[in-house]
């Protein structure tokens, strides 16, 4: 049996003593009525079972499998105003899937430290590498399009010397840890320039995919204004509703370039993750982990129980004052 107190045991006495140093003088002391003792016995078993549950008593020899991604994964998402394409999952913005699919990214390799660079007319690193999962889907969750006002049209390769800088970084510093890379967007060139090659980055890069979004018919895009109230006006080329649609020859040259696999998504396929590069461990093999069996709820249960004679017993009494009463009254 171990213990795993909630506070400090010398603080947890402190809180309890006085406590059990009235029940006990209640308890010893002379009762007019049989039912004294009693009552006062039971608050005391109530007052112990409080304790015991605080100090979380457990068992210890349980076991629990695992899994340690000793990876560096870098996640580049496209965030021109083509992201918000409406033509994912039929009139979705494709913004909703690339959350869902870093989601399963963030499920498929646990313990992975993760990095996010978003890339329109210019690429940012929005978070440096870090096992910080929750953070990552934070910064997706209030992630929004570039001004549609002040878009110049873009390169899908511009964030090509960032990811470079982003991967040669994590190589120099954890050299022992595997890197894989995911490249999220529809592959829409709409500057006249050729984009960047991501061919530099390919040395560095142990696994990941190219994900593509988007449809040949294209979808329409609303007007963006950097705020979370973007009305419901859509993007206008010569006239008439302007359409993103998906560019999977120039997505499946990103993929050549870094080495990894083109994966079109589709809201009705399940992802296809690559296996983790070999670094991944798991624990179970060399040794399970030791875990804890936990028994607070024992002494929890004891607890709940005698609440509710104590609140039975109150609801009895309120009763028989109320016919006191009324009784009276009609006297």
């Amino acid at each position: 049996m171990i213990f795993q107190p909630v506070l400090h045991i010398f603080l947890l006495l402190l809180l309890f003593a006085p406590v059990a140093f009235i029940i006990v003088r209640m308890l010893v002391r002379p009762s007019r009525s049989g039912t004294g003792p009693l009552l006062w016995s039971l608050r005391l078993v109530m007052l112990l079972a409080c304790f015991v549950m605080l100090l979380r008593p457990g068992i210890p020899g349980g076991a629990t499998q695992t899994l340690a991604t000793d990876t560096d994964i870098v996640i580049a998402v496209d965030t021109t105003a083509s992201i918000v394409a409406e033509d994912w999952n039929g009139e979705a913005p494709r913004l909703e899937g690339v959350r869902a699919d870093v989601q399963e990214i963030v499920d498929a390799y646990p313990g992975a430290r993760f990095a996010l660079i978003t890339f329109d007319a210019s690429a940012e690193l929005r978070m440096p590498l870090t096992t910080d999962a929750t953070a990552l889907m934070s910064s997706l969750e209030i992630l929004q399009p570039e001004v549609t006002t002040r878009s110049q049209g873009s390169s899908i390769g511009i964030a090509s010397g960032l990811l470079d800088e982003t991967l040669a970084n994590a190589a120099e510093s954890a050299p022992d840890r595997a890197r894989m890379v995911f490249y999220l967007g529809d592959g829409e060139q709409t500057v006249a320039s050729d984009p960047e090659s991501f061919e530099g980055s390919a040395e560095y890069v142990d696994g990941g995919a190219v994900l593509g979004y988007g449809t040949a018919e294209g979808g329409p895009m609303r007007v963006t204004s950097g705020g979370f109230d973007d009305g419901s006006e859509y993007i206008e080329y010569q006239g008439e509703q302007a359409l993103s649609v998906i560019d999977e020859t120039n997505l499946q040259t990103i993929a050549d370039d870094l080495g990894v696999a083109l994966e079109v998504r589709s809201a009705d396929a399940e992802i296809t993750l690559p296996e983790a590069p070999t670094t991944t461990t798991n624990y179970a093999e060399s040794g399970e982990v030791g875990n804890v069996t936990e028994l607070y709820w024992i002494p929890a249960l004891i607890v709940v129980a005698l609440l509710g004679f104590e609140l039975a017993r109150a609801t009895m009494f309120i009763a028989q004052l109320r016919g006191m009463t009324t009784r009276g009254g009609d006297a």
